[in-house]
């Protein structure tokens, strides 16, 4: 036990309560992703400098792009949290599947969701989906700065117990000090991924298909990795293997994976010259 412990800031999980409606900080920090994520995507994909003549999505396909991406997010991250961190408990209580605004999100569902909602979009508007993919992946780590932030508001996802001078107790989380691992993944899958996202954006990597995508898979998917060492596995499953092998990190290696082939793919493209009569994009 260390002798000094930082006090966990008491702040309520509601925000607003007017009768029977509560604005949550959760909902706000989904809400507050999705919009500045959209505004973000859409003076990229509007720059022409940035694209190097590859055809891209307008801000028209960006408008409606976050209405695919909202039912995606919440569809497939729902849908991954039941099956894959809380699946007994729906098998016994099938009706609870439907009740969405109780929470029960997994990320790596809601960015299948996603990206499938991305690739019929990009089907629709006979676009490449990897122009959709680079577009979107320089955002989200937005909405995951938030989302973490709304976590730890929560007092919820906390860290393992530990002697750091960080070390915080959580409402829930027993009389002993945890890592606050809300923050570190606000820090590396949000601040820092981000920044490194927007240099590659401002340095021309737009014009190099998969990777953006590619850094983010692979930054995303090692930085979950590694917070996972000291964030508490989810306490329907524990661990799944060996007492360290975590649901999150087995569900972010594919990402490590495929983040790495992206970015081997798009080193070896050379961009070819703009072929006449190509869609004309918005500026």
């Amino acid at each position: 036990m260390p002798l000094f412990v930082i006090p966990y800031p008491m702040i309520s999980p509601v925000l607003l309560e007017v009768g029977p409606f509560a604005l949550r900080w959760y909902a706000l920090a989904y809400v507050a992703g999705l919009i500045a994520g959209w505004w973000l995507a859409k003076r990229i994909v509007a720059d022409d400098r940035l694209w190097g003549g590859r055809p891209r999505p307008t801000p028209a396909d960006i408008d409606d792009l976050i209405v695919y991406a909202a039912l995606g997010v919440v569809l497939g991250g729902h849908i991954a949290y039941v099956l894959f961190y809380n699946f007994s408990f729906y098998l016994e209580r099938p009706w609870e599947i439907f009740t969405v605004w109780r929470g029960g999100m997994s990320f790596h569902g809601g960015l299948i969701g996603c990206m499938l909602a991305m690739a019929l979009l990009a089907r629709s508007r006979r676009l490449p989906v990897l122009a959709f993919f680079d577009t979107v992946a320089a955002v989200v780590p937005i909405g995951l700065f938030l989302g973490r932030l709304a976590n730890f508001v929560n007092g919820e996802l906390w860290g393992r117990v530990s002697d750091v001078p960080w070390a915080m107790v959580f409402p829930n989380g027993g009389a002993s000090p945890r890592h606050p691992s809300q923050l570190y993944e606000a820090g590396l899958e949000g601040v820092m991924l981000f920044l490194v996202l927007l240099i590659a954006v401002r340095s021309g990597g737009l014009q190099r298909p998969g990777l953006v995508c590619g850094l983010f898979g692979l930054g995303y998917g090692l930085a979950r990795i590694a917070v996972e060492f000291v964030r508490e596995p989810d306490a329907q499953l524990g661990y799944v293997y060996g007492g360290w092998l975590t649901m999150g990190m087995l569900l972010s290696l594919p990402l490590v994976l495929a983040g790495a082939a992206l970015l081997w793919q798009a080193w070896r493209f050379r961009p070819a010259p703009l072929a006449s009569g190509s869609r004309a994009q918005a500026s």
